[in-house]
């Protein structure tokens, strides 16, 4: 299990550590704990072929960047505190995530497709930041407690993730237990545009085929059934969807 106290960066693509249940502390090796289907396999490959180009290509500055923050936001970091980014990629959320939690904060970037840890782990050492960790493992195929720690981390977000991982409502039931009961969880996903901007619906229905989005799993209603305090914000005439939510006393006992 890791503790997420010790965390370091790892040494490089090709020297990956490996956790006790046979997931990847690294970002060079190719063992999970169930294995990835042919679906999985399709929608990790569009990420694994145009990891290199990702930041130029996914409109992150004009329209997405806007969603990390606002998801950012709604954790309510303090200086010290530990996130569990699930479905990191590059490592977007890494800056605005470190602006909050400090160099005394852990950031645990967990992502399945190496050639974007790849990245983040480049991303990583160009900043210079010690207190970053990078995970190769499926959420929605693995024990995320036994992985990170039942109640390890202040804070899980999911950054236009849920509706891409294959198993989403595995991934999201998996990382309620990780965050410390008061902890938070946000959840960054699209919808299609309304209102005046619904004349833009199919341009972003194509781009989030191309992304491998499933836009009918609505990921952040999960944040309204399983957590407490929920705040939510809609952005971009609705084309992204924040929630975040406070998690209960216990996850087996959630909110709803």
């Amino acid at each position: 299990m890791l503790d997420p106290l010790s965390l370091r960066p790892p040494s490089g693509p090709e020297s990956p550590g490996e956790c006790g249940c046979g997931h990847d502390q690294g970002v060079g090796v190719s063992r999970w704990s169930r294995p990835v289907s042919a679906e999985g396999s399709r929608r990790f490959g569009r990420y694994t072929t145009g990891a290199w180009a990702y930041d130029l290509l996914a409109l992150e500055w004009p329209i997405y960047r806007a969603g990390r923050r606002a998801g950012i936001g709604l954790l309510r970091l303090r200086p010290g505190d530990r996130v569990l980014d699930i479905g990191c990629g590059t490592g977007l959320n890494f800056e605005p995530l470190n602006a909050v939690v400090g160099a005394t904060g852990t950031i645990i970037g967990l992502d399945v497709n190496a050639p974007m840890l790849a990245r983040a782990h480049a991303r990583t050492r160009r900043h210079d930041w010690v207190n970053v960790r990078l995970v190769r493992a499926d959420a929605g195929r693995c024990d995320l407690a036994g992985l990170v720690g039942a109640g390890a981390v202040d804070a899980v977000l999911f950054t236009y993730a849920l509706s891409v991982i294959e198993d989403g409502p595995a991934a999201w039931a998996s990382a309620l237990p990780v965050v410390r009961p008061g902890g938070r969880l946000a959840v960054v996903d699209l919808a299609l545009p309304t209102g005046r901007a619904a004349v833009l619906a199919p341009a972003a229905r194509l781009a989030c085929l191309a992304g491998g989005a499933r836009l009918g799993r609505q990921p952040w209603r999960w944040v309204a059934r399983d957590t407490g305090e929920v705040e939510q914000r809609s952005l971009r005439a609705g084309h992204i969807r924040v929630a975040a939510g406070t998690a209960p006393e216990r996850p087996d006992r959630p909110f709803a």
